[in-house]
């Protein structure tokens, strides 16, 4: 007897979608089997061209070939990813779904002898789920440790610090982002409620760049707030009620071209403040009536502004009128070229300031030179120049600085009982051809300089990257710590955290490693395309034994969709790249940088407790590609900035251009499987990763035409976390639109609120009138894709609890 029509369709219609679903694997196996890529995508193929012809056919075969593929890709994909659910997903989504599809009797009705085929089909389809359901629960890329070490009653005082304030971008200029408040600890942090929320009212303009962002770490000091908008206003805020005082617009001169439009912090100079800066007082040669107590803005036209911390009004004594001028001596000097975004340090008779330059515009760009100015007057007092044979030497009537000299474009720290500023550097632009650098360009260049603030003398510097062409520069400030070695001694740490997931361990005093850092080989040349012309490699690269990058080497087993579909065509494109582990050369072919331009540790840094000798942070991995594109050294210089750090870069005066991009799929997802953002605890006596976990949803990201849902996958971040003595760890940053809350002796999510919009920033905490407050700039980040804002959000405990 003739099924009914509709059937029959049904039928039809399931066969035409396993054929096409048959093909495209078959043609995309072949495809990727050809670049040596795995062969189980021709064998699906295979098998779904059976599955169809046998369904088309009536027969029952078409089921117990469905079940044998079905086992035979669960078995593929533990053996390929182990229980990692969200890298289970794409291998077994479609499939599964499908082999469901095939138990309905309408589909197929009209085949005899089904009922051992079908129980075969469920049984398979019934270890996937089960599979499935195991690893949510047994998550092979966290780590579930514990930290033992509990936290002292009482902090470690820190010199010319309240405990309750917040005084500077890392707290302190140590840049530990670390608070002794406990009023909020790991019991009550989950009662946290909106006390109030401040608009800045600063938006971005027709005439901004993409790179518009909300960056800003607020300090705090006694009665007063303050914070920088992306315009680099500087407003005073009442700490209690968030209520605007005052407020100071330096008028920046902006356009489209600008590659950054941020403030990440502003700098404190208290001249009362004699016990945090007694080392550096030492060398005071002035006053200021004026302006006693200063807030310095650094402002992305290229100036340093000061103004009265009481008034609001520009401290005239300073510079001319209020400000300095930082394009004075630079070679090339334009708007924006070069580019102070990020709080400097102060100490007792000094003012350091550096700056970012233009990524890979062109060989003729200002120079990255650091200086120290005289805290009250804006004299200048020293020079580093990065690129100088003599970077002391200071500039006079009709010199400049060095041109595309290594630039320190992150925020700066300071020792204040050694005078030490630390500045941490990255690469002289163009950055990803560096066939033209001199010697002299490149002995600083992703570095970390220790230099004495009051005389600008290097005392030692410690090289991260040698002869970088990946962007890999030192992004984040340093953070100072007393740790205690094997032996139960003192010493003063520093921890330089780089893009490359290395965190290298020094003395502070002399730069000599704590951990071990070792030299080892790398890649040297590329295997598809061209070797790239006029370019050198350095033969082997620093590896710190901590090192927080996700994993040693990807390959083809790591790519990720959606859908096994996209999954496939990340793995082909994986396989067409050049690619061969960390510091794989660029080149024309294209090549897969992982860690990503973005890296695994971004500006935000890490937080460290002195006290109980733990740190906490947030890496983040995401590949990227880099393309170099064959130019004419010599051609004009016919394009302004794209005021982004993505895209095509045209590279003016060298032999090429260059692409930069994420590593996507068709569907505009990252082709590495998730997590790409964790947050991390680290013992600091044993510098071990004691947890490990995934941060973040993707409910606020919309890639092209495709949605997951709002369940933890790990999405990447930028911005900061701080920890408290309450054992709570804050932080935002990621993509999705929330703060969190974790346990610091576990990782343990505690608490997450709803931000208006991007938290791409760091948050802070401080006391005022007997309550702990918690507060964070949630204003979106332009080229990250985040919903862009003016909020800065506060939070603390309702008054009964």
């Amino acid at each position: 007897m003739n099924q009914p029509s509709s059937r029959s369709g049904l039928t039809t219609f399931t066969v035409i979608i396993i054929g096409l679903l048959a093909l495209f694997l078959l043609i995309g196996g072949i495809w990727l089997a050809t670049l040596g890529g795995s062969i189980y995508y021709i064998v699906a193929g295979v098998l779904l061209l059976i599955v169809a012809w046998q369904l088309y056919k009536r027969a029952s075969a078409a089921l117990w070939v469905y079940a044998a593929l079905m086992l035979g890709t669960i078995i593929w994909s533990v053996w390929e990813v182990g229980t990692d659910f969200w890298a289970l997903a794409p291998r077994l989504d479609i499939l599964g779904i499908l082999g469901l599809w095939l138990l309905v009797p309408a589909v197929t009705r009209g085949i005899n002898n089904l009922g051992s085929s079908k129980v075969a089909l469920s049984s398979t389809l019934a270890i996937a789920i089960v599979l499935m359901v195991y690893s949510i629960f047994n998550d092979p890329q966290e780590i579930n440790g514990e930290i033992k070490t509990p936290q002292p009653e009482t902090a470690q005082a820190v010199p010319g610090v309240a405990e309750s304030d917040w005084p500077a971008y890392g707290r302190t200029q140590a840049g530990e982002r670390y608070s002794p408040l406990k009023q909020i600890n790991d019991q009550n942090v989950k009662d946290l409620k909106v006390a109030w929320t401040f608009r800045t009212g600063d938006f971005k303009t027709d005439n901004d760049s993409g790179e518009t962002t909300n960056q800003v770490t607020p300090i705090k000091i006694g009665n007063n707030m303050f914070i920088c908008t992306a315009h680099q206003q500087l407003i005073a805020i009442d700490p209690a009620t968030g209520k605007e005082k005052w407020r100071f617009d330096p008028k920046l001169k902006t356009d489209k071209s600008f590659q950054h439009l941020t403030c990440r912090g502003v700098m404190y100079y208290d001249a009362n403040n004699t016990t945090e800066f007694a080392t550096s007082l030492q060398t005071k040669k002035s006053t200021s009536t004026q302006c006693p107590r200063k807030v310095f803005v650094p402002v992305n036209d290229g100036r340093l502004v000061a103004v009265n911390a009481d008034t609001g009004k520009a401290c005239t004594d300073f510079g001319q009128n209020g400000e300095v001028n930082l394009q004075e001596f630079m070679p090339y000097a334009y708007p924006g070229g070069y580019n102070p975004t990020s709080p400097g340090v102060v100490t007792g008779s000094t003012v350091v300031i550096a700056g970012s330059v233009t990524d890979n515009y062109s060989n003729k760009e200002p120079s990255g030179v650091i200086r120290g100015y005289d805290v009250n007057t804006g004299k200048l007092l020293w020079v580093f120049d990065t690129g100088a044979a003599d970077p002391n030497a200071m500039p006079g009537e009709g010199t400049t600085f060095v041109h595309n000299s290594p630039n320190a474009w992150a925020p700066l720290a300071y020792d204040a009982k050694l005078d030490i500023v630390y500045v941490p550097t990255g690469v002289g632009t163009p950055d990803i051809w560096g066939g033209d650098r001199t010697e002299l360009k490149e002995r600083y260049a992703n570095s970390m300089l220790a230099i004495n603030a009051s005389t600008g003398k290097l005392i030692w510097n410690f090289q991260t990257t040698h002869h970088d062409l990946w962007d890999m520069d030192v992004p984040s400030q340093p953070s100072l710590a007393d740790i205690k070695d094997k032996s139960g001694k003192t010493v003063p740490a520093i921890y330089v955290l780089t893009k490359t997931g290395n965190a290298f361990v020094l003395d502070r005093r002399n730069g000599q490693p704590i951990v071990p850092v070792t030299e080892k080989p790398v890649p040297q040349t590329v295997k598809r395309g061209p070797q790239t012309k006029g370019e050198h490699y350095s033969k082997t690269q620093p590896f710190s034994d901590l090192n927080l990058a996700p994993q040693d080497k990807l390959t083809d087993k790591d790519m990720w969709g959606a859908t096994m579909l996209d999954q496939l065509m990340c793995r082909v494109s994986f396989k067409r790249l050049n690619y061969d582990g960390i510091y794989t050369p660029p080149s024309e072919n294209g090549t897969l940088v992982f860690p990503g331009n973005l890296g695994v540790f971004e500006w935000g840094g890490m937080s460290v407790n002195p006290d109980r000798q733990v740190a906490v942070m947030n890496p983040i991995g995401l590949p990227f590609v880099s393309r170099l594109i064959p130019a004419d050294p010599n051609r004009a210089q016919t394009a302004k900035g794209a005021g982004t750090e993505q895209g095509v870069q045209p590279m003016y005066g060298v032999p090429y251009g260059v692409e930069i991009s994420a590593f996507l799929s068709p569907l505009g997802l990252p082709c590495k499987q998730p997590a790409w953002g964790y947050v991390a605890g680290v013992d600091l006596k044993t510098h071990e990763v004691v947890w490990k976990k995934r941060i973040g949803t993707i409910r606020d990201s919309l890639p092209n035409l495709f949605q997951l849902p709002a369940v933890k996958i790990g999405v990447p971040g930028l911005g900061g976390s701080i920890s408290t003595a309450g054992n709570v760890m804050f932080v935002g940053a990621t993509q999705d639109n929330y703060i969190r809350a974790f346990n610091v002796t576990n990782g343990e999510k505690l608490w997450e609120a709803r931000l208006p919009a991007g938290g791409q920033a760091t948050p802070m905490t401080y006391e005022i009138n007997g309550k702990q407050y918690v507060v964070i700039m949630a204003g979106g980040h332009g080229s990250f894709g985040t919903k862009m804002g003016d909020y800065l959000v506060a939070y603390a405990l309702p008054d009964n609890k």
